[in-house]
């Protein structure tokens, strides 16, 4: 058993703090929230946090690890004046450029940055037409070499290979599920990571594409993780070949349910949002991708009863996430305040609840021991009714000092466990191949 003291344990909601309490860890849980636990458990091993704020591990609930080579990237990228183009151009030839080592160390290399940043938990949507079966097992490897918690699934797309592609891509799904079932039963690791079925766009996947996920969803009772109406062109093409907006197609094939997770859904009907609505699915919203893509704002965020935050690729720093989607709210003349983007922010934690079947998101007993622990000395009072505020104009990832997921400190102080040098400079060396990869592509 580890206690940890000398902390304020920070609830996001409802906002609470609460100081002189310590937090008794029993394995993958917390046990036990309260004063002179210490004292209680006598043989505990006990970290004193010298003044730490300790909140409930941060989500972040849509990303693309497969991006995490493409920083300051030097391929030749044609210009890009509409969102088609920067797929085709930038992000299709990047993902068909993907082999199992630049696979591998995306994946690591992102679970390192999202740590870093505070994350405890990311739920990753991925691409590698060229390397799909064992793609998503590759990605795994890097999570559990972090310690991340996490997600994955494969785009099922028909974008470059039509129905041959389609069934790759949902046979990738249906392996990946398998692994982590077999891995669960057989208890050979901890309980990191989870499975989606995953869909690029309504767009790329044709009818034949949504009855093979559907299969698929009912044969592993897991949900559908998608972008959706990310762009304008994506409904209008919903609309031109089906006649129906895209949330009514797919619910039509029975793919939205409480496990479902839509990306972006910026242009989403009212109709559609009353389908994810009622049928409790999720809405991820995803402001600073939207602002570099310049794809436009949602502007129908508080009608959304389920909604989480994501970065779609760009890093894993959800401190800084929140605090885009609060300005970039405010800027298209919204009327929501930072405890709304707060509640956004802790959000993540219920997607969680719904595929790992346990208890995350609250620094109370029976909940996961996932948890981020910040320095931050704020030069103004930090209590309940503001958290949201200092979330917004105060803290962010700088503040991050440590993180421990599922019971095990993975970030300490600052520094990972084992060196992380020599990944970042194989990633290095990774990327300037992947580049030249992508440039022999035409």
């Amino acid at each position: 058993m580890l206690i940890l003291k000398n902390l304020t344990a920070l609830q996001f909601e409802p906002a609470t703090l609460l100081g002189d309490v310590q937090i008794a860890i029993d394995g993958t849980q917390i046990r036990e929230v309260g004063a002179g636990l210490a004292a209680k458990y006598p043989q505990a091993q006990v970290l004193d946090l010298k003044g730490k704020l300790v909140m409930p591990g941060i989500v972040c609930a849509h990303n693309h690890f497969y991006s995490g080579l493409a920083r300051g990237i030097m391929a030749n990228i044609k210009p890009c004046p509409d969102f088609i183009s920067t797929l085709k151009n930038l992000w299709w030839r990047l993902d068909r450029a993907l082999d199992e080592e630049s696979v591998y160390y995306s994946g690591l290399i992102c679970s390192l940055e999202a740590i870093k940043s505070g994350c405890t938990a990311v739920i990753d949507h991925h691409a590698s037409p060229n390397f799909i079966a064992g793609s998503l097992a590759t990605l795994r490897q890097g999570f559990i070499k972090a310690g991340l918690r996490g997600m994955t699934c494969y785009e099922t797309t028909d974008r470059n290979g039509g129905e041959k592609e389609l069934r790759a891509g949902v046979d990738e799904n249906l392996a990946f599920a398998r692994l982590i079932d077999d891995a669960k039963v057989k208890g050979e690791e901890p309980y990191l990571m989870e499975a989606h079925l995953g869909a690029h766009a309504p767009f790329t996947v044709s009818d034949a594409g949504l009855e093979m996920l559907g299969d698929a969803i009912k044969a592993t009772g897991r949900g559908l993780h998608i972008h959706v109406a990310e762009d304008r062109y994506d409904v209008s093409h919903s609309h031109d070949h089906y006649s129906q907006d895209p949330i009514e197609r797919f619910a039509g094939h029975g793919l939205i349910d409480s496990k479902t997770l839509i990306g972006h859904g910026l242009y989403l009907s009212d109709a559609d949002i009353a389908i994810l609505n009622d049928r409790d699915a999720f809405l991820v919203h995803n402001a600073r991708s939207n602002m570099n893509n310049n794809v436009g704002y949602n502007h129908k965020l508080s009608a959304v009863r389920n909604l989480a935050l994501g970065t779609d690729g760009i890093g894993a720093d959800m401190f800084e996430e929140m605090k885009f989607a609060y300005f970039k709210h405010r800027d298209a003349g919204g009327s929501l305040w930072p405890d709304s983007f707060t509640r956004f922010l802790w959000q993540g934690n219920t997607l969680l609840e719904r595929n790992f079947g346990a208890r995350f998101g609250r620094i109370e007993a029976g909940y996961q021991a996932d948890l981020t622990m910040c320095n931050y000395d704020s030069p103004t009072p930090l209590v309940a009714q503001n958290v949201g505020g200092h979330l917004a104009f105060g803290m962010n990832s700088g503040s991050v000092d440590s993180v421990m997921v599922n019971g095990q400190m993975v970030y300490q102080n600052r520094a990972f466990p084992f060196d992380v040098e020599p990944i970042y400079a194989q990633a290095r060396k990774v990327a300037a191949q992947l580049w030249q990869r992508m440039d022999a592509l035409v």
